[in-house]
């Protein structure tokens, strides 16, 4: 990466930054590709990135009806994990923060990877048996864990409350030290400059109005900015997902809400891994720049605004105040929310659509950010070869027919 010095940042800024190499290239569309990626979030950029990289098809037009990464790549609390249940889902998430890990030197850009550590709270002799459980499974499935006292649990984040009088008191936890948060912008932004280097075409303010079928094989889109066609299309778009599945004729077992979230003027370190106390339904992580980033539950009435409202906002924040009594004079700098897109069973869908030609990658709920590079890498692989990796076929759509679900609702609810 180049490096400016003050003078040259100074002049850049008085004259408009017209001496600045843009970070990826803006072409106007082609009338046909080898391939379309719909949404230019993260799972699209890497799903365009790991086609050019892995599968030598460069040939790649990314198309995002509004700016790139201004969905919910931009509107999540950047935790990274893989501290989940069943096998099939330790194995995908795993495999994300393997790549997670090296991501940095793969897209020579910092994603500012933290590897601080998840911590999930245990509040009772009840929640110790199960987080007991939780730590076996995660062993058995080879992932790093360690089960902890409260003692063990106060060397680590000593702000807690562990006073006698609290309403719930803490017995002990579970961490997995791997996990972590990354800086959600910095992946949108590495993944976009990888890309467009390897001759990936992304193409903002393109919206998606409908689909070009031909033979009963999806073979384009018509756009915004015209009809543009492929040889394989892919769509990543989150909590859209059911509505541009309507368009291409099919329907998704997907209900989209809004999960909302925070973040507090900035103080100085005070935490030290992200932490979960599901006894609140809250959790929280400390920002680079000092900002406390925190969230809860999701909001379960079914909605596509990207704001918040007071009802969550007093739920997460009590229980953020019970977790850190000292913090709870400290001042809130923003709210969001972002959509979300959950299936029955709280696991992604990743596959064929059902429509010729068109493959899907939906269904992330809140894990989506922490499952940008796995989403991406087999993403790419479907489009590339026409069939599934070994990770992602568990996650196929007809697992639903089948009844073979993988029921995460327990690992995904709060903490994403």
């Amino acid at each position: 990466m180049k490096r400016y010095s003050a003078f040259r940042l100074i002049r850049e800024a008085a004259t408009g930054n017209q001496g600045w190499v843009p970070a990826w290239r803006t072409p106007t569309p082609k009338s046909h590709y080898d391939a379309i990626v719909i949404g230019g979030g993260g799972h699209g950029l890497a799903t365009a990135f790991y086609l050019a990289k892995n599968h030598a098809i460069s040939d790649v037009a990314v198309i995002e009806k509004g700016w790139l990464g201004g969905g919910n790549t931009g509107r999540n609390t950047t935790a990274i994990r893989s501290n989940y249940f069943y096998p099939e889902s330790a194995a995908l998430y795993d495999f994300s923060v393997k790549l997670y890990e090296g991501l940095s030197k793969t897209l020579n850009y910092n994603v500012m990877f933290s590897q601080r550590g998840m911590l999930m709270l245990t509040h009772s002799e009840p929640d110790m048996e199960m987080a007991t459980r939780q730590f076996n499974a995660m062993r058995i499935n080879g992932i790093d864990a360690e089960l902890l006292t409260a003692k063990q649990v106060q060397k680590i984040e000593p702000m807690l409350n562990f006073r006698s009088d609290a309403r719930h008191p803490i017995h002990g936890g579970v961490l997995q030290p791997r996990g972590g948060t990354g800086r959600h912008d910095a992946v949108a932004w590495g993944y976009a400059r990888a890309a467009s280097a390897l001759g990936v075409d992304i193409i903002q303010n393109c919206e998606v109005q409908s689909f070009i079928t031909e033979a009963g094989r999806c073979v384009g889109v018509e756009t915004s900015l015209g009809p543009i066609r492929a040889n394989v299309l892919g769509a990543s778009v989150a909590g859209h997902s059911s509505v541009l599945a309507e368009l291409a004729g099919f329907e998704l077992p997907i209900i989209s809400y809004t999960l909302q979230a925070f973040v507090s003027e900035p103080i100085k370190p005070v935490l030290n891994s992200v932490v979960l106390a599901p006894a609140f339904g809250t959790y929280a992580s400390q920002s680079d720049k000092g900002g406390l980033v925190c969230g809860g539950g999701l909001d379960r009435v079914p909605s596509y605004a990207q704001r918040g409202n007071f009802p969550v906002q007093e739920t997460v924040l009590s229980g953020l105040s019970e977790m850190f009594p000292a913090l709870n004079k400290v001042k809130l700098l923003r709210h969001w929310g972002g959509i979300v897109d959950v299936t029955p069973d709280s696991s992604p869908i990743i596959g064929p659509s059902g429509v010729d030609g068109l493959f899907i990658n939906c269904g992330w709920g809140t894990g989506g950010f922490k499952a940008i590079p796995a989403g991406g890498y087999l993403q790419a692989h479907l489009m590339a070869t026409g069939s599934h990796h070994e990770l992602s076929k568990p996650f196929d759509l007809s697992r639903f027919v089948s009844g073979h679900l993988i029921d995460e609702a327990a690992s995904s609810g709060i903490p994403h």
